[in-house]
């Protein structure tokens, strides 16, 4: 007797309601033993791959062959090998820009197979605000697909992340942003700098400070000593001309229903990490607290600064107070005082930031939407705008 074989069936042709139940329903009546079974829709054209072990004895060719027929459907079959498919190390490339040409996409997959790669499905995240697609890749050199794609996300103009496919990527539970140029588009120390009428002389110092050319903390008591003899309302008007990034209010909102918790450390200033914090939902804040007295600023920081060492080390404080391990925690951020809390996370990400940073961090994100960045996390852009419209608290246009 004919020992039973593993057959591939392959199944493509429009979609229609009830083709895998009815397919699988004929599969069990013939006796045949399913071992895998992928599907994906695409304009509404059905690809449907069944790998099967089929009894000696028994037609199921012919059965399936009448099967699409009948409804209009191509079927090939394949016999393949019977044996499980061994571990592999997998990762996955997510490219991301507002225009994802063919050209872009076919580099990128021209590297993963340079790397060594097979590329085992391709999904599409979101349209808008961006392009972006996820690839789920196995068998790749990380180190020479990193390298690799670091060239073509910069000759092509768009962004590129590779991270594990493992369970750390689908466990992240903390997150934590900076706010001046992340979460908001000001720097606030330029707003009340405005305000009292010192705008060049600490727009200079900031940029500096940024660009890692000087050291974050001298530069903030100069630019604070500026603000001496202000009136405290300037803290007011300098609010009230505050702008939340492009998405943050959707990646804000869109966390929470995850379950994330999230957090700000900013070195900017209280008054401004209060209100987002109050605005957004935000589970933790921090940053530096300015001195004032008889309805003045006195030009001084009360307490330490946060500097860059101290945002790494709050990052590691937030985790600790909410039992999350720090491989489970996704820090953003734009500046050099970013570093050390973008490489104390699990997962850095460097947004629309200054060189320094870029080039260190885990990845690069160059949009101006804070929530593409849920398409380096995995979720869909169907996903956010199926939650919004389910949920009747989320206001239209609701960025």
């Amino acid at each position: 007797m004919a020992a039973p074989q593993t057959i591939l069936i392959r199944v493509t042709g429009q979609d229609q309601p009830g083709i895998t139940t009815d397919l699988l329903s004929l599969l069990a009546s013939l006796g045949a033993e399913l071992q895998d079974m992928e599907q994906v829709v695409v304009r509404r054209q059905l690809t449907l791959g069944l790998a099967v072990v089929v009894p000696a004895g028994r037609d199921l060719v012919k059965e399936v062959l009448l099967f699409g027929w009948e409804r209009g459907l191509e079927i090939d079959f394949e016999i393949v090998d019977s044996t499980p498919t061994r571990h592999i190390q997998r990762h996955v490339v997510t490219a991301l820009a507002p225009d994802l040409s063919p050209i872009a996409l076919a580099r990128t997959s021209g590297a993963i197979t340079a790397s060594g790669g097979n590329i085992d499905r391709i999904h599409r995240l979101s349209r808008f605000p961006v392009w972006s697609y996820e690839f789920l890749v196995e068998g790749a050199d990380l180190t020479s697909l990193q390298a690799a794609l670091v060239e073509i996300a910069s000759q092509e103009a768009i962004d590129i992340a590779v991270q594990p496919h493992d369970l750390s990527r689908r466990s992240s539970r903390l997150v934590v942003l900076d706010v001046d140029s992340t979460l908001i588009r000001n720097e606030v120390i330029d707003l009340l700098a405005e305000e009292a009428g010192h705008r060049n002389e600490v727009a200079l110092l900031t940029e500096q400070a940024m660009q890692g050319e000087i050291d974050y903390s001298d530069a903030l008591t100069k630019r604070v000593a500026l603000l001496k003899g202000s009136p405290a309302e300037i803290i007011e008007r300098a609010l009230s001309r505050m702008v939340l990034t492009a998405g943050a209010r959707t990646f804000v909102r869109t966390l929470k229903r995850l379950g994330y918790r999230v957090a700000i450390i900013s070195g900017g200033f209280t008054h401004f990490t209060d209100h987002l914090a109050s605005q957004l939902g935000i589970d933790h804040a921090y940053a530096n607290h300015l001195r004032i007295e008889e309805q003045c600023l006195t030009g001084e920081i009360e307490g330490d600064i946060i500097d860059a060492n101290r945002k790494a080390q709050l990052l590691e404080q937030i985790a600790a107070e909410e039992g999350i391990p720090l491989e489970q925690t996704v820090a953003v951020g734009d500046g050099a005082n970013d570093l050390p809390m973008l490489q104390k996370a699990g997962l850095g990400i460097a947004f629309n930031a200054k060189p320094v940073l870029r080039g260190a961090a885990d990845t690069a994100l160059n949009v101006p939407y804070l929530d593409a960045i849920l398409f380096m996390l995995g979720v869909t852009r169907e996903e956010v705008e199926a939650a919004d419209a389910s949920d009747p608290q989320t206001q239209p246009f609701d960025s």
